[in-house]
């Protein structure tokens, strides 16, 4: 299946909202029960570019996204700015076809470039697919939290992995340049 990572634009909220909505339903990825409304991930969206964090989607050939990943606060706190955490979510027919994987290593490269030093991921239900493509891009596991969510009838685990950026520890960040200043 060929395709292309470009940025998400408001117009792609519906087929975004689409995409999640099946994966809140049908899935483990997220903790939700319900899908949240268009509004609401019209807000979300909002929020997250309007403070400069990449959002990013796949599309095919016809346009269509298969499916979107996105960077974001870990924790609001000052001292964690330089920490960032990925979502990825793919439509049924995009998963196991590798588009996982090239949206996140699209996010970490745009997350690096804005001088992000360390990136996580809070992997619900411990999905197997998900810890994969993690780890073949680099990430470490952290920990594993048992029985965070209940979801579809039984207790969920949630795996946390995490992987330096850029020179990670090595060194100091720069503390006089807002990273919600720096380009994407």
């Amino acid at each position: 299946m060929a395709f292309t990572i470009r940025n998400a634009a408001e117009g792609d909220i519906a087929e975004i909202a689409e995409i999640y909505r099946e994966s809140v339903l049908n899935g483990v990825a997220s903790y939700e029960i319900e899908p949240p409304g268009l509004d609401e991930m019209r807000a979300r969206f909002a929020a997250i570019t309007s403070a400069r964090y990449p959002y990013i989607v796949a599309i095919d050939e016809d346009g269509t996204i298969l499916g979107y990943a996105y960077a974001s606060a870990f924790r609001t706190r000052p001292a964690y700015r330089w920490l960032v955490e990925d979502s990825i979510y793919l439509a049924p027919e995009a998963r196991g076809r590798g588009i996982g994987g090239a949206l996140l290593a699209e996010l970490i490269a745009r997350c690096t470039a804005l001088g992000f030093r360390q990136m996580v991921a809070v992997i619900g239900g411990a999905h197997p697919a998900s810890v994969a493509v993690h780890q073949a891009a680099g990430f470490e596991h952290g920990g594993r939290m048992k029985a965070t969510g209940f979801k579809h009838g039984r207790w969920l685990d949630t795996v946390i992995m995490q992987r330096a950026l850029g020179e990670g520890a090595g060194t100091d960040p720069d503390p006089g340049v807002p990273l919600s200043e720096a380009k994407i």
